[in-house]
């Protein structure tokens, strides 16, 4: 029976979703009898301020929002916004003979129908209608078969939402009094902050190490060759007299080598063995072949679905969930947010049709492929995430563009791959040997992979974290060859090696840690990787997190003070207890006491037993931890030395080095740091640089026209012009004057500056004219470089010195140019120096967001004070690339590192090994996967925010 017939009968009926969008496509499948309205998300929470909490709760109860005397009852409040959306759905519903609540199927959508029902309260029949796709087979399908409100989700998510604000409220006030005002703390942000912090902390500690190799190309003199089966291959220096050769996983972060079993070849060696080669006969000493079998990938979950979305697409975790979000409301995808591999028998009919369609019956298996979720407490009444339907559209039929195409493309492939038959072939190992001149024995090795019927890698590949990984369907073949053939070496290059401090983590890596480590809810790590991003305890350098200096600090105090708090098994520990209350093995109240109060105050006896702790020891006392207060040392948490007499302080208006006097009782000096200089590149030679700049104020003259002095001065996001103002100048309340402020061009320095320059630069934003419309249009200086603005239209101009001398013709001649979309073409090089005798790569120098330098494709040097670019030698430009490749990533003489574990203090460590010159080869071209320019596009007005699990702080 259709919705439409059986509402004729039964009268009319509300169904409420989170999002219009969502709304409108399910009505769509709907009888005019069904009224479709949209909640716009959580319709009421947790007060977000003392003043939205109604009068007549006081003190505790009104600054957490939650009473902790009283079973933890949580005080919810409508959200402002909300009203209106709330008094219109109270209205409809009044019209209305049933209520369906038809709200996400998760444990967030399941509070949200809670929540509308109590707020509602509703005197007609109510029932949950869920789905996992929005296409009229399941929604009529969720009409007709509508069941009740599960209380136990409820209370999981209820207790998970108080938890999250008692973490918050508690830890998060302790981070302003001693290390800086609003800053935030979270029960998953904060163990995701340190996750970053550590890993920096390694590059930090990390001693790079130099290690040389042979490479050999071996011919076997057998012609004419062809691609299947070539004339000659390549094999890397494997064994020297049966002792193997050191590579870079033999070395430990340390730069030593971890056993002593591994012979270690440094450049001299190298040298010599490969002239001791020289006259050498080779021959083939072994051929080792066997069977290659590679199964498919299984289909999407939400995390492995961000992971590749940022490895093949460049999207981060939430624009991957805003772009997922937005397929599922319009009914090209099921729901995004998922921990199952799992899919459905209709799912599996229409892959496989897909599959014989497309690729043929032979590449289809016998028998549909079954995925395990391997995720622990895994919600399998859900699906993967697979285009929706019992017929998948193709990326062709569905007439989606931009960002919803990639991303359905990228879904609608990988379940596909996923009923396909296994890729196989054959991987071949060869050991090439021969003896020198001095009777040592020498062998080489070399590795071939053939496919020889790619199955499911005909339709999707995976994609690797790591740039320089070799990706499945990537085949290396070997000539055919047989033990004892004889083999002329055709070339033996010596070849140096470095070994690198783990990479950053990305969004992908982030995300498959925390999920490894069973860390928070996948369902949140968007908006985890978002909060962190957002509160400044992480930036991005390309696609890499970087941890801030002020992340350091924090993470310094909570590992010291609330080291349990940031404890990756507690955090763990701590799902799974929301896990059992989810299943209704544990009960809220009783966890909820012994987390905040500990094991006897505020909780009754066994209150752990009660509460399904099992043991319970991973539990007790947040209330405590965060009264006592006096042992945390404000200024010993924010500072780790750099050496004997630098030390790095992180202090309220952001980080600066500090350099003790030379003589007692004298001032020390300070200075600040860039803001976004990695922590790992903070070396004690730096931090004497930034010391030796000239500090203070350089007096300009004064402003003929205001009367008020100016002066340059050296701040954190580089030098600037500012006015002094008059001391009687009120500097707070509405009537607060700020003085004119303006950053030096690129061209000036606070050493040559003038009056004049200054008096141009506070001339910006300077209005060139207005457009045909009236429209003004001003030329300004930003972070990006100079621009014109146009009410919201900006347009970047050439030179600096074009937002002192565009004219209004010229600014209109540039407005009628289409706007260009995505990055602008590099910049030419300033000058070309030659070709560099290490990296054997070409040297040119260009100009950077902090000034000219020189780079070899691989490694960028600032140019320092005294060089020019004008000027600047080769042999200068060699120079300084070799002195920051010696430097490495960092080398740090004594520094303090704070501990991984809560008890222990621990300092930024030090490096006491100098690092050594990287060796004398052509450094590996480093690739990146080229990512298509996604054209953005602005929504005139957004219905509803991404919804994402809430994460206190």
């Amino acid at each position: 029976m259709s919705p439409s017939s059986e509402t004729a009968r039964n009268g009319k009926r509300l169904v409420i979703v989170e999002s219009p969008a969502k709304a409108k496509t399910i009505k769509g499948y709907l009888g005019p009898g069904y009224i479709v309205e949209a909640s716009v998300g959580h319709i009421r929470d947790l007060p977000g301020t003392a003043a939205e909490v109604p009068d007549k709760y006081t003190g505790e109860v009104r600054r957490l929002g939650v009473d902790v005397d009283h079973d933890f009852a949580p005080i919810y409040v409508v959200n402002a916004d909300k009203k209106a959306q709330v008094s219109k759905l109270k209205q409809l519903l009044a019209e209305s003979d049933e209520l369906f609540l038809a709200t996400d199927e998760d444990r967030e959508g399941e509070a949200i129908a809670w929540h509308l029902q109590q707020v509602l309260k509703p005197k007609v029949p109510v029932k949950r209608m869920v789905f996992h796709e929005i296409t009229k087979d399941a929604i009529q399908e969720a009409v007709a078969n509508p069941r009740e409100l599960n209380q136990r989700l409820v209370d999981a998510q209820e207790t998970r939402r108080i938890l999250d604000r008692l973490y918050g409220y508690e830890v998060s006030p302790v981070l302003w009094k001693k290390v800086m005002p609003k800053l935030s703390a979270g029960r998953v942000q904060s163990v995701a902050t340190r996750l970053v912090v550590e890993r920096e902390r390694e590059r930090i500690a990390f001693t790079s190490a130099s290690y040389w190799d042979l490479v050999g190309t071996f011919g076997t003199g057998r012609t004419p060759a062809d691609a299947a089966n070539p004339e000659s291959f390549g094999a890397r220096l494997a064994a020297v007299d049966g002792r193997r050769i050191a590579t870079g996983r033999d070395f430990g972060p340390d730069g030593q080598l971890k056993t002593a079993n591994t012979l270690h070849l440094d450049e001299q060696a190298a040298r010599a063995l490969a002239d001791a080669l020289a006259r050498t006969a080779f021959s083939v000493r072994s051929v080792e072949s066997k069977p290659y079998r590679r199964s498919p990938y299984a289909p999407f979950r939400t995390t492995t679905l961000q992971q590749e979305a940022s490895r093949k697409l460049g999207f981060g975790a939430k624009r991957t969930m805003q772009v997922a979000q937005k397929l599922y409301e319009n009914g090209f995808i099921t729901y995004m947010r998922t921990d199952s591999t799992t899919l459905s028998e209709t799912a599996v009919a229409a892959a496989r049709a897909q599959v014989t369609q497309l690729y043929g019956a032979d590449y289809l298996p016998d028998a549909p492929r079954v995925y395990a979720s391997k995720v622990k407490n895994a919600q399998e009444a859900h699906e993967a995430i697979r285009p929706s339907g019992d017929r998948f559209r193709t990326p062709a039929e569905t007439g989606l563009s931009g960002d919803d195409f990639r991303l359905y493309e990228l879904i609608w492939m990988r379940t596909v791959a996923s009923q396909m038959k296994d890729a196989v072939g054959q991987s071949v190992t060869v050991r090439v040997g021969g003896v020198t001149a001095d009777g040592r024995d020498v062998e080489f090795s070399a590795s071939g992979k053939i496919i020889t019927f790619h199955g499911f890698l005909k339709a999707y590949v995976e994609g690797a974290d790591d740039p320089n990984a070799e990706l499945d369907d990537r085949e290396r073949r070997l000539p055919r060859v047989a033990q004892g053939d004889p083999l002329a070496a055709e070339q033996l290059s010596p070849e140096g090696h470095a070994t690198k401090p783990p990479a950053r983590y990305t969004e992908a890596s982030l995300v498959k840690e925390l999920e490894d480590r069973e860390i928070g809810r996948p369902s949140t790590y968007a908006s985890i990787i978002d909060t962190i991003i957002g509160r400044k305890y992480v930036f991005k350098k390309g696609t890499a997190l970087v941890p801030s200096f002020l992340s350091f600090a924090v993470v310094n105090l909570l590992e010291k003070h609330f080291g349990r708090l940031v404890d990756y098994d507690f955090t763990a520990k701590m799902e799974d207890d929301l896990d059992r209350i989810a299943a209704g093995e544990a009960q809220s109240v009783p966890w909820l006491k012994r987390f905040y109060f500990g094991e006897g105050e505020g909780a009754a006896a066994g209150a752990a037993a009660e509460a399904g702790n099992g043991d319970g020891d991973h539990l007790g006392g947040l209330k405590e931890l965060v009264t006592d207060l006096g042992a945390i040392d404000a200024r010993e948490i924010s500072s780790f030395r750099l050496s004997d007499d630098i030390t790095l302080r992180v202090g309220r208006y952001g980080p600066y080095v500090e350099k003790v006097a030379a003589e007692e009782g004298e001032p020390g000096q300070r200075a600040d740091i860039p803001v976004e200089l990695p922590p790992d590149e903070l070396t004690v030679e730096l931090a004497e640089e930034l010391l030796a700049k000239p500090s203070g104020d350089f007096e300009l003259g004064v402003d003929p026209v205001s009367g008020h002095p100016l002066v340059a001065k050296d701040g954190r996001y580089g030098p600037y012009v500012t006015e002094i103002l008059p001391e009687d100048t009120p500097k707070t309340g509405k009537n607060a004057v700020k003085p004119r402020t303006a950053s030096l061009l690129k061209s000036m320095s606070l050493e040559t500056v003038t009056l004049e320059d200054a008096l141009k630069l506070l001339s910006l934003p300077r209005v060139v004219g207005a457009d045909p419309e009236g429209v003004e249009i001003t030329a300004q200086n930003g972070r990006y470089g100079p621009y014109l603005k146009r009410g919201t239209d900006s347009r970047s101009l050439a030179s600096e010195e074009q937002m002192f001398t565009v004219t209004l013709e010229e600014a209109l001649a540039i407005y009628a140019q289409p706007k260009q979309r995505g990055r602008a073409a590099a910049a030419p090089p300033l000058k070309e120096l030659g070709t560099d005798p290490v990296s054997e790569r070409p040297v040119v120098v260009k100009d950077g967001r902090f000034g000219p330098y020189v780079t070899d494709g691989e490694t960028n040097a600032t140019l320092r004070k005294d060089d020019d670019v004008e000027t600047i030698t080769p042999e200068r430009g060699y120079e300084l690339l070799a002195e920051k490749r010696a430097r490495g990533p960092v080398k740090k003489a004594a520094k303090k590192a704070p501990a991984k574990k809560a008890a222990a203090k621990k300092t930024t460590a030090t490096k006491t090994a100098a690092k050594k010159a990287p060796v004398k080869k052509a450094a590996v071209k480093k690739t990146t996967t080229s990512k298509a320019a996604a054209k953005k596009t602005t929504t005139a007005k957004k219905a509803v925010a991404e919804k994402v699990a809430s994460d206190e702080g």
